[in-house]
This record gives C-alpha cells, sequence and structure tokens, in this order.
C-alpha cells in the first residue's frame, strides 16, 4: 500500500468556507426549481473548499441538506475497488494479467464467457465483454420499475450475479472493444477477496477509508440504512425516464455483499469524503507508480454508449468539457441519486456534486447532465 502521511484535499471534517460561486449555485437551484428535491455541490481550488445546497434532504421535514451527510454513491465505488485490486497487485497478490479463471474457476463460462481469456485488467477496464447482469429482463422488471419497491431488500450473492450474466451471450471477445458492465466489477471484488483473504469492506477500511481519515465512508453490510446524518433518496423507479411516474422513498435498500450493487455500485460516502479520495488518486497517494500509470491508462468510450466525450481508465474516467477542458473522476447513479467527483488531473481543483433523486427535468435527458453541468460552471 502506498499513502502519504498527510493526503491533500479538504479536511473531510472541516465546514465548507463559503458558498461555492454563484454560477454553480445558479446550476442547482434551477435544478431544484424544475423539480430535483436536493442537490448540493462542494467545490475545492487548492485549501479553499466552498459548499453550497439547494432544495431539501426530505421532502416531508422540509430539512435542508448539511455537508456532512452521507449518501449512496452508486458506481462511483467503482474506483474504489480499482484502487483495492491495484493496491494487490502492487503487492504482488494477484496480477493483472491473471485470468478469472485463475482465481474463479469455472465460474466464467458459457454464452461466449470465457474466464480463461478475461483478465484482471480487461475487468477492471470494462474491456471484457461480459454481459451486464442488470440488463437482464428479470433484474430490469424487479429494479427499473415501480416492483422495485419490494424488490429493494432482495439479497443475491454476486455468484447469482455472475450466473444472471453468463445467461446472456457476450457482448464481444476480450479486449476487443469497451462496454460499460457491473458484472466486471463484481468480479474484481471477487478476486480481491481471494487474493487477500478478508471481506472486501475490511479491505476497503484498511487499505483506504483509514489512511485517507474518510469519516463517512464505508460498504454496507446487511443494514439496509444509512448510518449517521443522511438525506432521503428519492426514485421514480422507471428506466425509461418518465417525468409523470410518482416519487417513491427509496432510502432504505440492500447495496452490501448480497445485494445487486455491492463492488460495482453500493458504497456509501461524503462530499468531503469524495474529494479527499479522488485527490487521492489524481494526486497518487494510494498508488505507486506503476499502478497509477494503469489506473489512469484510457480507452475510448464509444458514442452514445455511455457518458458522451470520455476514456475509461480503470474505475476512473476523463471527460471532455464544452470548452474543451479535461477533468478527471468518478460518477455514480443508484436508485434516488446521482454523485459525480471531478477534478483537474493534478488535483488542485474539484468539484463534487450530488442530487438526493434519479430523475431530471424535461430540458434534460438524465440526472448525469444536470452533473455534468454542475461540472462544467465549476470548471468554465
Amino acid at each position: 500500500m502506498h499513502t502519504s502521511s498527510q493526503p491533500t484535499g479538504a479536511d473531510t471534517t472541516a465546514a465548507a468556507t463559503a458558498p461555492v460561486a454563484s454560477h454553480v449555485r445558479e446550476v442547482i437551484e434551477q435544478a431544484v426549481r424544475q423539480g430535483v428535491p436536493g442537490m448540493v455541490a462542494q467545490t475545492r481550488d487548492g485549501h479553499r473548499t466552498c459548499w453550497s445546497t439547494a432544495g431539501v434532504a426530505d421532502i416531508q421535514t422540509r430539512r435542508a441538506r448539511v455537508p456532512q451527510e452521507r449518501f449512496r454513491i452508486g458506481s462511483a465505488s467503482k474506483a474504489f475497488t480499482a484502487a483495492v485490486v491495484l493496491q494487490l497487485a502492487a503487492e504482488r497478490k494477484l496480477s493483472l494479467d491473471d485470468t478469472v479463471d485463475d482465481w474463479l474457476p469455472g465460474l466464467l463460462h458459457g454464452n461466449g464467457h470465457d474466464g480463461s481469456r478475461i483478465t484482471v485488467r480487461h475487468l477492471l477496464r470494462q474491456t471484457s465483454g461480459i454481459f451486464p447482469y442488470g440488463m437482464d429482463q428479470t433484474m430490469l422488471e424487479h429494479f427499473y420499475n415501480p416492483s422495485f419497491l419490494t424488490h429493494r431488500f432482495d439479497r443475491m450473492g454476486p455468484e447469482q450475479l455472475v450466473k444472471i450474466a453468463v445467461s446472456h451471450p457476450a457482448q464481444f471477445q476480450p479486449g476487443e472493444s469497451w462496454a460499460y458492465s457491473n458484472t466486471n466489477f463484481i468480479l474484481a471484488g471477487m478476486i480481491a477477496e481471494q487474493a487477500d483473504g478478508r471481506p472486501f469492506a475490511e479491505q476497503l477500511t484498511e487499505r483506504i477509508v483509514r489512511p485517507l481519515r474518510l469519516t463517512g465512508t464505508y460498504m454496507p453490510g446487511i443494514e439496509t440504512e444509512i448510518q449517521g446524518v443522511h438525506p432521503r433518496h428519492y426514485s421514480k423507479n422507471t428506466a425509461d425516464g418518465s417525468l409523470t411516474a410518482p416519487v417513491h422513498d427509496v432510502t432504505e435498500q440492500n447495496t452490501g455483499h448480497d445485494s445487486h450493487a455491492w463492488t460495482a455500485g453500493g458504497m456509501v460516502s461524503t462530499s468531503g469524503d469524495l474529494d479527499r479520495f479522488l485527490t487521492a488518486l489524481l494526486c497518487g497517494e494510494l498508488l505507486p507508480p506503476e499502478q497509477q500509470q494503469e489506473m489512469f491508462t484510457t480507452t475510448e468510450v464509444p458514442p452514445q454508449t455511455w457518458i458522451d466525450g470520455t476514456t475509461y481508465g480503470t474505475g476512473i474516467f476523463s471527460l471532455k468539457l464544452p470548452n474543451d477542458r479535461t477533468v478527471w473522476g468518478i460518477a455514480g447513479m443508484i436508485h434516488g441519486c446521482y454523485t459525480f467527483a471531478m477534478g483537474d488531473r493534478e488535483g488542485h481543483r474539484t468539484v463534487v456534486t450530488h442530487m438526493n433523486g434519479d430523475w431530471a427535468p424535461a430540458h434534460r435527458p438524465s440526472g448525469i447532465h444536470l452533473m455534468t453541468d454542475v461540472v462544467a460552471a465549476e470548471f468554465s
């Protein structure tokens, strides 16, 4: 493990010094005026941290959002998973050239999937071609329509998720293209547990949370509530972005080891912690040079397959803004919220934003676009 005794970035326990810039604040305020429950933005330039909120943490009590609150971060979890696996590679507990079969023999076979040809590197770079289990029709019916209200507490182990994936044809042969698949990071979490001999949640705490002094970051266990102060998470439970669907409170849901999310999207964190973690990644505080280079070696994301204007590394990605500036970071969506944390490549300047709803106003195609609006405003 490679860490610094004095990580850069904002102190996660310190209060923001001022509101964010007016043009950033206007973006989150406009989103709330157009129907988002609540939105926050934290910016950091050097040692100066600013924070602002719009809307509410709870639509019933009208409670305001606060800087120290915890929230689900969805696929932003992938960067944490990648960092753990890369640390294991640095310690020679595994190699990125190891195949899935080396660690999980026989699990990844069928319908064009071949675990003897898919490497750990393929998993982390989303170049494996493994079918995304979340696109299985039954999974879509259970998790992306109103039936999620009952299925959000379902328990399904990682092996079950992989079996769902291999029941479908592979998307392409390993290394031949790029496609976003949560299955890749479920397998990465399983391999990390095999290589280190401990549950992923323990490794996360020892390798990342404690060294960076993250005060609100954790992988849930069997509990379905969020620990500590947190906003309510609101969902319309639709895959098509319908604006007419009713809003439901889905704050309580299973995202731990035996869930549909786990190392692909199950974690909880805070604005300050995400800034600290992202800065550590950008500045090379968590990884030795070889693994740092792996994290930032990117693959072009095919147009209209994920977030436009991006290249993908290992759990982290670059985003080209409308003004041609390029920022780096992590992003996540899970039922009830969106999260973005982006910064310049040197880690001097960052922005973290989160909204506690999973839909967007009519003029924006998805919540991702509201997130990128905030990033673009900060780096304008």
